[in-house]
């Protein structure tokens, strides 16, 4: 028997999962098979089984279908494929990079700026990316539960300063839409609440993600809504992304993007202004192009300041002012971020 639950001014039908809910669920999280699906060879199996037992790895089909196969630096499948560099620990790569845990008032809450906070709505993701800042992140002591979420309402409902709250995790959209849905309804009541932000990567692995029931609690609330995506490359943009974002615009929802400055990913002119057309194409407008945070395993990544700044200057040649996404690192202590 199917229970329809009305929540927010909804109905979430308690049926079998979506579709979404089933791609992640069979999403690759085993690193051989990543490697055979993509044809490569042993030595970058090995990489990816050391890297894994780091970092395990997590791969959606619906991502998977845009990397090129036979290519070990796809820019795509270097952002999940584990290697064997993730074991070195150079000075200064550290597992908690923005000092996280020192701005947690409540669990699951982190409060580092003054009218916003961020709420971990989920410790899931539906795709590991190996340069993660989080990687390291306690989640077992975070695990979100309607319980845990009272103590951090709680919070925010005695500050009346906090205009705004930022849904994280994980991704927040890891989490089922009724629990979603229920958070939000709490958020709505709280008066001085202004806007609700989701930073997500999900509807660029799995576009199934936004459907109908994501877009009704979605829609429906009174709090402006912002979706902030995070693509690092416009080959992760297909025609499903496209659609994705179409109808998220269409409920309503402001979408922003940010990408993180990668080695050999996105560290040259060309792919960053092909970036930005290509967000624009979507309905997205370029945010924030982040220095990258030095966190332990991911040291193969960094990009120094003096190469972003460079290459922020030539891409002003190639972009006009609303596609140029500002260049930001966030500095431990600061309450905002810092322009690079």
């Amino acid at each position: 028997m199917q229970e329809n639950i009305i929540i927010a001014g909804h109905s979430i039908s308690d049926e079998a999962p979506a579709s979404w809910q089933r791609q992640l669920s069979r999403a690759i999280r085993d690193p051989q098979t990543l490697c055979q699906r993509l044809g490569l060879d042993a030595q970058w199996q090995q990489e990816a089984q050391a890297g894994h037992r780091l970092f395990d790895i997590c791969v959606p089909e619906a991502y998977l279908s845009r990397i090129a196969p036979n290519d070990p630096g796809d820019p795509l499948l270097r952002q999940v494929l584990p290697l064997a560099e993730e074991a070195l620990s150079p000075p200064g790569y550290v597992t908690d990079p923005l000092e996280e845990a020192d701005h947690r008032p409540a669990k699951g809450l982190i409060h580092k700026y003054t009218n916003r906070v961020l709420l971990i709505a989920s410790p899931a993701c539906a795709i590991n990316c190996r340069y993660c800042f989080r990687r390291h992140f306690p989640y077992q002591e975070h695990a979100p539960s309607r319980a845990q979420w009272q103590e951090a309402l709680g919070y925010i409902r005695q500050d009346s300063a906090i205009r705004e709250v930022i849904l994280s995790g994980g991704d927040p959209l890891a989490a089922n839409d009724r629990q979603l849905s229920w958070l939000v309804a709490q958020l709505e009541e709280i008066p001085h609440l202004q806007r609700l932000r989701l930073h997500t990567r999900l509807p660029v692995v799995i576009p199934d993600r936004v459907d109908d029931h994501l877009l009704g609690w979605l829609g429906n609330t009174r709090l402006q809504k912002v979706m902030v995506l995070h693509i690092n490359h416009a080959n992760e943009i297909d025609q499903a992304v496209v659609a994705a974002c179409a109808r998220l615009k269409q409920a309503g929802v402001t979408l922003l993007n940010q990408s993180v400055l990668l080695r050999d990913i996105n560290d040259d002119v060309t792919t960053l202004a092909t970036l930005s057309e290509r967000l624009f194409e979507a309905g997205i407008l370029p945010y924030y192009l982040h220095a990258f945070d030095p966190v332990q395993g991911a040291a193969h990544y960094d990009v120094t300041d003096e190469r972003a700044k460079a290459l922020v200057q030539q891409l002003l040649e190639h972009l006009p002012g609303f596609l140029m996404p500002r260049l930001v690192r966030e500095v431990p202590g600061r309450m905002s971020k810092t322009p690079l």
